[in-house]
């Protein structure tokens, strides 16, 4: 490890819940400062899905949905005000820490990124399109250039993440037209996108690979 990757994970904020990973407690701080209820209602309810999936052995114990909604709370330091469909924890109800969530076993397969990307890849591959897809899409791309950039180049094009989501999808994936990493997703406008002749667009304005 280079001293810029350990200087870089000795200044991150601690894990609260180290087994959902940081892309999800970043998922959930994301959510908490957004400026009204009702949007942190609908956001939340997209990263509540991503936590159960990437963690599929808690649908063994009774509750888990409940579980998911407390561990929220947890993960967002009690500091996320929200409508849960379950009584609202408090930091004192839950002083004894949650259980430890066990560890999967399977290959990741691009270690760079982490078992929780692959996870959440998994996630978005198997959600019909529609708008929550789209952000998920997004936010996805947010964490993979992040962890790109921490163990390999100092830059990185959106090109190459938005080839690593097809490919880590196994071509289940696209990312459709209009959407930039960091930037938000405009439906009018249609910006152009330099593919290099690696792929082309479909008449849904999503991007297919050439096998080539």
């Amino acid at each position: 490890m280079s001293m810029k990757e350990l200087d870089y994970n000795t200044q991150r904020e601690k894990l609260r819940m180290p087994e959902y990973g940081r892309h999800v407690q970043e998922m959930v701080e994301y959510v908490a400062s957004l400026p009204t209820k009702e949007k942190r209602n609908e956001q939340i309810q997209s990263v509540i899905q991503v936590m159960g999936t990437l963690n599929p052995q808690l649908r063994d114990i009774n509750d888990f949905k409940h579980k998911l909604w407390d561990h929220v709370q947890v993960i967002s330091d009690f500091n996320i005000d929200i409508d849960s469909p379950y009584a609202t924890p408090t930091r004192e109800s839950l002083s004894t820490p949650p259980a430890p969530i066990p560890l999967q076993k399977t290959p990741v397969k691009a270690a760079h990124y982490g078992r929780n990307i692959q996870n959440m890849i998994e996630v978005i591959a198997q959600r019909e399109d529609d708008e929550v897809k789209t952000s998920m899409i997004k936010t996805l791309a947010s964490y993979m250039k992040q962890q790109y950039l921490i163990w390999n180049k100092d830059s990185v094009s959106e090109e190459t993440i938005f080839n690593d989501i097809y490919k880590l999808s196994d071509g289940r994936i696209t990312v459709p037209e209009g959407v930039h990493i960091g930037m938000g997703m405009n439906p009018q406008q249609k910006p152009h996108r330099n593919n290099g002749g690696k792929g082309k667009q479909n008449n849904n304005g999503k991007r297919w690979k050439n096998n080539k």
